[in-house]
């Protein structure tokens, strides 16, 4: 049965797209003169298979590595690119900010490539002429509309690409990257557009490498990979896939190996109430504890292991809910199973969002002791304390232990989302942290 065309804004279809790849330059001749009897390329797939579904008004994040494929895939939906199998169905007009300056002509002024791109979307002169003022201000490059746009730096490029694709009200907007060459001041207010746009039921298409902009603009994401499209869901979910393909690591971590662990307890931790970590043949006692989060996302490949945790606010061990302003410990034990170089203790905080509000690591907070672990069989306590200084909501605390080899991060267990703390209501301030802010005031005269 045929899906009604208002169903969806763009529909893929075992899209695919193959290039044939010539060694040397006199093959392309000599495969014309053979008319294909025989073969002097080989074929590489940019993308093989893909599928999925946009709804009207959802925003769909696309994430991968480089050279996964994403660029490809919005070239094909666009239709700028043909595809070697496969359908694309889209619902509506499409603005697309592909490639830096897409579709501008050079020798044009800003002025011109506004009305010239403005048509090529379908709208008419009025409504071209209605929505200038709106694109010059958005756009905000003075008096360089008049010049021609190959006298424009790359950030004066995007600001003016992006004003008329976001301004002239898209069914679908797809943007690739572009909008990571703008200052930070215009990409606020382009992600403020691409949220207007969505509250009138645009359905956008958003390309990133970022991880936060995914969880935090997104509805959904699809993870791409050597041209495949692993999987499609909950941007949280995707982006921490996504961190498993950038490390090189699959998900699972390596089960605690018995055969190099001690038997004896390890020492009670100091100035911790009373509390000490029971831990027997390497037991992971982790999950035992209040706060746990079971949906955490564990994976690494278990060189070693994070057993156990504890947590206080104001000495009160494992609260149900902490307040803004209490003092925050947290101590974690973990074991090293192989032997390890300069071993890198790291710990985060996001919001229930996924949205990242602190991390540091012990190579960023200069722990210098750290360089003198990894040793094969032994256990190390650390311990983080700190003000909660956190607005009223829900928090996840990620936990980490990796090294490096060069520029490369080789995770051992990493913990996303292992600890859930809830803080509870305050009127003291709003937004995510309290900065602790002194007001102070006098009167005009005295």
């Amino acid at each position: 049965m045929t899906e009604p065309l208002a169903d969806f804004a763009i529909k893929v279809e075992n899209l695919s797209k193959c290039y044939q790849i010539y060694d040397k330059p006199h093959q392309r001749l000599m495969q014309m003169l053979w008319h294909g009897r025989r073969k002097y390329y080989h074929e590489f797939w940019a993308l093989k298979d893909v599928s999925f579904t946009v709804k009207p008004g959802e925003t769909v994040g696309i994430i991968g590595k480089n050279g996964s494929g994403k660029s490809t895939l919005l070239k094909m939906i666009c239709g700028t690119l043909n595809p070697t199998s496969g359908e694309v169905r889209a619902s509506g007009r499409i603005a697309a900010l592909l490639e830096l300056g897409s579709g501008f002509n050079a020798d044009f002024t800003g002025r011109e490539n506004v009305y010239m791109n403005a048509a090529i979307l379908g709208l008419s002169q009025k409504e071209i002429e209605d929505r200038f003022a709106n694109i010059v201000a958005f756009a905000d490059i003075g008096e360089f509309m008049e010049q021609p746009v190959k006298t424009y730096s790359s950030g004066m490029y995007v600001r003016l690409a992006f004003a008329v694709q976001a301004m002239v009200d898209p069914d679908i907007l797809i943007i690739d990257e572009a909008l990571s060459v703008g200052d930070v001041k215009f990409q606020a207010k382009c992600f403020e557009r691409l949220r207007q746009l969505k509250e009138k039921g645009t359905s956008i298409l958003l390309v990133t490498h970022s991880t936060d902009h995914i969880v935090t603009h997104c509805n959904r994401a699809v993870l791409l990979n050597e041209g495949r499209m692993l999987e499609i869901g909950d941007p949280k979910y995707i982006s921490n896939r996504y961190l498993d393909l950038l490390f090189g690591c699959d998900r699972s971590v390596a089960a605690p190996q018995s055969a190099t662990t001690p038997q004896e307890e390890p020492n009670a931790l100091p100035e911790i109430s009373s509390h000490k970590f029971t831990l027997e043949d390497c037991h992971d006692a982790f999950s035992t504890h209040p706060g746990y989060n079971e949906h955490e996302y564990r994976w690494g490949d278990g060189a070693a292991v994070i057993l156990d945790f504890y947590f206080e606010a104001d000495g009160v061990p494992f609260p149900a809910a902490v307040s803004s302003g209490q003092n925050i410990v947290i101590a974690v034990s973990a074991r090293f199973l192989s032997d390890m170089v300069r071993p890198i203790f790291g710990f985060e905080i996001k919001t229930k969002e996924g949205v990242k509000v602190y991390g540091a690591n012990s190579e960023s907070l200069s722990i210098t002791e750290f360089r003198e672990y990894g040793q094969a069989g032994s256990i190390i306590h650390v311990t983080a304390r700190f003000p909660c200084h956190l607005a009223h909501g829900d928090y996840f605390l990620s936990l980490g232990i990796s090294t490096r080899d060069g520029d490369d991060i080789i995770p051992h267990d990493r913990r996303y989302d292992a600890i859930h703390v809830h803080v509870e209501p305050t009127l003291e301030f709003y937004g995510i942290a309290n900065l602790n802010v002194a007001l102070s005031s006098s009167r005009v005269g005295e």
